[in-house]
């Protein structure tokens, strides 16, 4: 689905990514790891349009995508979030999610006087699409709450929420488990494998917590000083001498 052909990334004197090839395949959901520092996030940034890559070649669904802006990625249904989440704190938990559809008419202001009835309905199409998701999440209860006051992890629900009102392909997440405590990060991973498995989106995920890794991703990518390391089933990587020397720190010996 996703195909990364040599891709390099410098910033000034300092290689980010270099000669990275790997390949992500539709259906699955794939795990990145590797130290800070490994390129991981940079490769996000450049997958994502963020960053132009300096040489490479980036493929989604066989078509080329590396060099295009952000908004033109998104539009390809690639969506993607960020270790920090970037919920509009000052709007409600149903705010956040309706805001996400694109070409909504009521965005133009002559069709608010003009087409009033359309974007009534679409409107109320939106809403209901919402609360649809919000229950697929469990974040129902606080639908009128503002997105500024949830917890860490309620707010990885959410931004799994507002990927799912983007009807992605693709769904890119930066550390989804960061800051997230035990019984959430259980709900989590419970929802991007409904998602992957019931709405067929495919994921690709940057992660520390080995044991969500290990548990949710299949495969697994390995990243070392901007390249891709190893490639493998949890159970490879947990194995491979590398990995567990640079990584894993021997916990799975």
């Amino acid at each position: 689905m996703l195909k990364i052909e040599k891709v390099e990334k410098s910033f000034g004197g300092l290689t980010a990514v270099s000669d990275c090839s790997l390949r992500v395949q539709e259906g699955s959901i794939t795990g990145l790891i590797g130290p800070n520092g490994a390129g991981k996030t940079t490769l996000f940034n450049v997958i994502t349009g963020y960053y132009k890559p300096d040489k490479g070649k980036i493929t989604f669904l066989g078509e080329g995508i590396d060099g295009l802006p952000p908004h033109q990625i998104f539009h390809k249904k690639i969506y993607r979030t960020f270790q920090i989440t970037r919920e509009f704190a000052q709007m409600t938990v149903l705010e956040n999610l309706m805001l996400m559809p694109d070409q909504q008419i009521g965005e133009k202001i002559w069709n608010t006087w003009f087409r009033a009835s359309s974007v009534r309905r679409q409107e109320k199409a939106i809403k209901e699409k919402a609360l649809e998701v919000l229950e697929f999440v469990e974040l129902m209860d606080l639908k009128d709450e503002y997105a500024g006051s949830l917890s860490g992890g309620q707010k990885k629900l959410l931004e799994l929420a507002r990927s799912m009102m983007s009807e992605p392909k693709m769904v890119l997440l930066d550390e989804p488990g960061a800051g997230v405590n035990p019984t959430l990060m259980k709900k989590l991973m419970v929802n991007i494998r409904k998602l992957c498995e019931e709405k067929k989106i495919t994921f690709f995920l940057i992660e520390h917590d080995m044991d969500l890794i290990m548990n949710l991703c299949n495969p697994v990518i390995v990243m070392s000083e901007g390249k891709k390391l190893a490639e493998g089933i949890p159970e490879e990587i947990k194995k491979d001498e590398r990995v567990l020397e640079a990584y894993l720190g021997g916990q799975y010996r």
